[in-house]
């Protein structure tokens, strides 16, 4: 399987089929490479990202959540008191985890999005949609599903 669609040349112009380039879009792309370009390209908002790049991360980041939640939901359960809640060393290492967690993905999280965005032509602040109370999910789910356009190359800025 190639890593970009057939009727995409390289985005090096070449006419190879050789590594791609960290600005580009990696068409196919596996586990292990989305996950490395995610941190690669930590706060590029620039550029165009693959729907397996942005895909497969999102199954991490589902996996990296379950594993928070598996830590807190039964400290949570455990902490209940007949007269309250109190404060036990899972709570804390979860919420402690989730917060750290949050802030040093959200920026990548983000720019991953726009750059999803690029790939299908369309401006990346298509993200604050997703703030819109109770259907804001839905449209940032349907935007991420849209399919790449050729078009969006014009957001792609490659090094001199």
């Amino acid at each position: 399987m190639s890593a970009y669609p057939p009727s995409s040349p390289p985005p090096d112009g070449s006419g190879s089929q050789g590594a791609i380039p960290l600005w580009a879009p990696y068409y196919g792309a596996s586990l292990g490479i989305a996950f490395s370009r995610f941190f690669r390209k930590y706060a590029t908002f620039t550029g165009r990202a693959s729907r397996s790049e942005y895909w497969w991360w999102q199954l991490i980041g589902i996996i990296i959540g379950a594993i928070v939640e598996a830590i807190y939901i039964p400290s949570l359960l455990a902490s209940r008191s007949g007269a309250g809640m109190r404060l036990n060393v899972g709570i804390v290492v979860a919420i402690v985890l989730g917060v750290i967690l949050f802030l040093g993905l959200i920026v990548p999280e983000l720019a991953l999005f726009w750059r999803r965005m690029h790939d299908a032509n369309l401006p990346g602040p298509l993200w604050f949609l997703g703030l819109i109370p109770a259907v804001g999910w839905i449209i940032i789910l349907v935007l991420s599903l849209l399919p790449s356009d050729a078009r969006g190359a014009r957001f792609d800025r490659p090094p001199q």
